[in-house]
């Protein structure tokens, strides 16, 4: 199936096809090359929509006409399909570093030394039968990839477009998944006294960046889905992405009822039965998408836990085509299916009531070859009650052969979270691992900082590896950096001031000014920035919590201090939006109005102006609710700093000498008290440190401590934190190994290895229940090299084979030293007829001993039973444990 050319732009000129390509590869978002083309056609409408598909279809015919007859505009046009072709097909970073793993038409050897390729030239990532990683499938519920295309409300999405576009870049095969909606999230109006309004407008298919997904016979490309007591049809849409392809479901078709029409109309918008519905089209229906188009992806890689039915679909047509029943083509497939979490609390899991998932995939289960019973299993914890609601995080985790976090501490809080799925299992042993969130740099560079960037590094230096970056902007002199600062703070403070022209007065505040907007902000003085969604947890009013320091902070003639916000609530959350109003009231203050300047509907091109401009980037969420956070990664490549709580990906980035911390590294929950004291530690890092470094400045001008902060900044902790670095940690993690393990369980179609692990799997459960520690003992033994304890235990398996499980010595770790808990494996010794303490032993009874150097007190060792097969993950694929206490 292809998207045919049929488009809604009969009139284009043939010597202006190219345009049509152009406008149709959304990889204009983050490649700003081909901006002038679109702004040489109409400045206006470029300026206001950034979408080149729509302005093809507003513009004029005799505008049209006059540029297919321009050579300047055909040489323009020429230029950049030219560069656009080179791009595509130019050698990627993934087929120079990964070469066994890309097409072998088109490897090639990359340069020795690179630091994205380094874990490949040690050849720990493929097994013996290397081959082309086929395409990683990517499912989200939303795609941030520009605000021409809003399919996004908020940090998931833009992460889910970051994540296509550096796959695009880099060269690595991703195809997404995703659903159109009709309206997307809301967009954003504040009333005269400051209370929000929310507007629902309609995404015009026709009006964005996509097409109708054709097959041979040019019909429109559908998928159906059997819901209650009827059948709904999907549509599938095409985004073309640079190297990377985007696939959309809707069920707005006139086939549906009006009602199942709606389904895809609101994201995140409906009831639980809605939400059920959604996450059905898109990890059901997308599965099918892509079995229809003949993709047979490796790892399915599940962005949270909205899609996770997609793991269902993908062992029901592994069942098709193996002849296997559900459980064993469940352990085949799993080893390629990969849980990206993103929720810090357990109520941010989606649920559903048991009656609900009973009512709409009953039907499923018994294509599944299972009662429902099983089916609901699969979204509960071990003691979870019957009626318990259906976890769509848990069943992403049943489903998986990998799970991981957002960020290190991310890791950490979602092994607790997880804990209830390995009980009796030490936390830091729940199989959660983490990649820390990175930002795709030229989606959230300026102009400025593109230039910079590429005098010191090169033009492709966000094209493949990282090394050397850090070294060379640190060779940056400080003139040059201030004045980079300085122009992209200016930048911002006029743009923001257009912004609050065209959105009118907040609060009625804007009248005590007059009609000038130029005497908002001041672009020499040092501005404070943030924007995200106003929710509790967030606390957006932190910085309001002592209004009248606050006001002094701002205005005092001393302080010289601005603010550029923004950010919206969710329409349902009244304490959100009682926090905009709270803003909007001490913006109304006649001192302080001048100083601050709230930007109405928040989104990424309001997002992309804040992080070029900003000199700080406030964030102060509650510990550790925040996963990762990404907002303030934006920031770096453009020298703003950072001043935020450590949460998230800030807890493992900062250091004294790159930005500024709030909080202890505990957590304090909702508690009232500690807010007041982050609070003042807030006003007195401002008052105390940030403005003091801000202003001192040498007999040229310039703040030399600040810009050495900046360029520190810059040069550690921008490349790392990029998609570059993400796209290679998931890379030689998670897609490689797991598509190796997926191989060797399901490719080729022999049945024998998953059989055999799930017959493993099978008798585990079965007869866990009869595996007892009959006895254990210990004693001391001197060693040339060393005292040491021996130790000894007869555990009776029952029915279970020896090399079916493992016993071990668990230690937890030493406090204050690493992490990683202490196992010792103890070997079976097979039984001594001549020995009379053999006496013991009877069938299915085994010795187990081990001689562990006596570096840790004995006492710190307990023995267990834990099963153990060469090609699972345990704990994730078999969660059973025996302790002697």
């Amino acid at each position: 199936m292809t998207a045919k050319p049929r488009y809604t732009l009969p009139t284009v000129p043939d010597a202006l096809r190219g345009l049509v390509d152009l406008a149709l590869d959304v990889r204009w978002s983050w490649s700003h090359s081909s901006d002038e083309l679109w702004y040489s056609l109409d400045p206006e409408l470029w300026q206001a929509t950034h979408n080149p598909w729509h302005l093809l279809q507003a513009i004029s015919q005799t505008r049209l006409e006059d540029a297919a007859t321009d050579p300047a505009f055909l040489g323009l046009l020429e230029r950049h399909l030219e560069a656009r072709s080179e791009a595509l097909d130019s050698p990627s970073w993934f087929s120079r570093t990964h070469p066994e793993a890309a097409d072998a038409g088109t490897a090639k050897a990359g340069p020795a030394g690179s630091a994205l390729g380094a874990a490949a030239e040690e050849g720990t990532i493929l097994a013996a039968d290397a081959r082309p990683l086929g395409p990683v499938a990517y499912f989200s519920m939303e795609f941030g990839l520009s605000e021409a295309l809003p399919l996004y409300s908020g940090g998931l999405g833009i992460l889910a477009g970051d994540f296509l576009k550096a796959a695009s870049d880099l060269g690595v095969p991703v195809v997404g998944v995703g659903l159109l909606w009709q309206q997307g999230y809301f967009r954003q109006a504040l009333s005269a006294n400051g209370e929000q309004i929310e507007f629902f407008p309609f995404n015009d298919p026709g009006q964005l960046p996509i097409m109708p997904l054709r097959n041979g016979d040019g019909e429109w490309s559908s998928v159906t889905l059997q819901f209650p007591r009827r059948t709904i049809r999907l549509r599938v849409w095409e985004v073309n992405a640079g190297r990377v392809k985007l696939y959309l479901l809707d069920a707005n078709d006139l086939s549906n009822s009006p009602a199942d029409r709606g389904i895809t109309s609101e994201l995140y918008g409906g009831g639980p039965e809605v939400r059920l519905q959604q996450e059905m089209i898109l990890g059901i229906g997308g599965w099918r998408v892509l079995r229809e188009l003949g993709i047979d992806p490796e790892v399915c890689h599940l962005n949270e836990g909205h899609a996770a039915l997609a793991v269902l679909e993908r062992a029901r047509c592994h069942m098709e085509d193996s002849g296997l029943d559900f459980e064993t083509a469940l352990t085949a497939t799993r080893a390629g299916n990969l849980f990206t979490t993103h929720t810090p609390v357990a109520a941010g899991f989606d649920r559903f009531p048991r009656g609900l998932v009973t009512e709409y995939l009953d039907t499923y289960a018994g294509d599944l070859g299972v009662d429902i019973d099983r089916l609901l299993e699969l979204g509960r914890a071990p003691g979870d009650a019957a009626d318990a609601p259906f976890n769509m995080a848990y069943l992403a985790i049943h489903g998986s052969g990998a799970v991981n976090g957002v960020s290190r501490l991310h890791g950490e809080v979602s092994r607790e979270l997880f804990q209830p799925l390995f009980p009796r299992w030490p936390y830091r042993e729940v199989p959660v691992g983490h990649v820390t969130n990175g930002i795709h740099i030229p989606s959230w560079d300026s102009e400025e900082t593109d230039d910079l960037w590429t005098k010191i590094c090169g033009k492709g230096r966000w094209l493949g590896g990282l090394e050397g970056l850090g070294d060379r902007i640190r060779q940056v002199g400080d003139e040059e950096l201030w004045a980079f600062r300085d122009a992209n703070r200016r930048r911002l403070i006029a743009t923001a001031r257009e912004h609050v022209g065209r959105q009118g007065p907040i609060a009625g505040s804007l009248e005590t000014l007059g009609s000038d907007i130029t005497c908002l902000c001041d672009p020499a003085v040092l501005t404070l920035g943030f924007a995200r969604r106003f929710t509790s947890y967030k606390r957006v009013n932190l910085l309001l919590h002592d209004p009248d320091r606050l006001e002094r902070i701002l205005c005092s003639p001393d302080s010289r201090v601005q603010l550029v916000l923004a950010g919206k609530a969710h329409p349902a959350d009244t304490e959100g939006k009682a926090m905009i109003q709270q803003w909007t009231r001490f913006i109304g203050r006649c001192d302080v109005r001048p100083h601050i300047m709230f930007l109405v509907d928040y989104d990424m091109g309001v997002a992309e102006h804040l992080v070029h401009g900003v000199d700080v980037w406030i964030n102060t969420p509650r510990r550790p609710w925040e996963a990762s956070g990404t907002s303030g990664m934006k920031v770096l490549a453009n020298g703003g700093l950072n001043l935020s709580e450590l949460d998230g990906w800030w807890a493992e980035a900062y250091a004294p000498d790159v930005g500024w911390a709030l909080g202890d590294g505990l957590e304090h929950d909702s508690d009232v008290a500690w807010d007041a004291v982050e609070a003042e530690r807030l006003y007195d890092l401002l008052e105390n440190e940030i403005v003091p470094e801000f202003y001192d400045r040498d007999e040229l001008g310039i703040p030399r401590r600040w810009i050495a902060r900046v360029r520190e900044s810059m040069a550690r902790l921008a490349p790392y934190y990029s998609t570059n670095r993400m796209m290679a940690e998931y890379l030689e993690q998670f897609y490689l190994p797991g598509a190796a393990a997926y191989r060797s369980r399901a490719l080729p179609r022999d049945t024998a290895a998953a059989t055999a692990l799930q017959a493993w799997r099978a008798l585990l459960a079965e007869h866990w229940d009869e595996v007892r520690l009959v006895d254990y003992a210990t004693s001391a033994e001197a060693l040339p090299d060393g005292d040491a304890h021996v130790v000894t235990a007869i555990v009776d398996l029952g029915s279970i084979p020896p090399d079916a499980v493992r016993v071990e010595l668990y230690a937890d770790p030493i406090v204050g030293a690493d992490s990683v808990p202490h196992a010792v494996t103890l070997e079976v010794d097979p039984p001594d007829p001549s020995d009379p303490k053999d006496d013991r032993l009877s069938s299915g009874t085994y010795r187990y001993t081990a001689t562990v150097p006596a570096l840790r007190p004995l006492s710190d060792y307990t023995p267990r039973v834990v099963p153990w097969h060469p090609a699972a993950s345990i704990p994730l694929e078999a969660n059973h444990i025996l302790w002697l206490r």
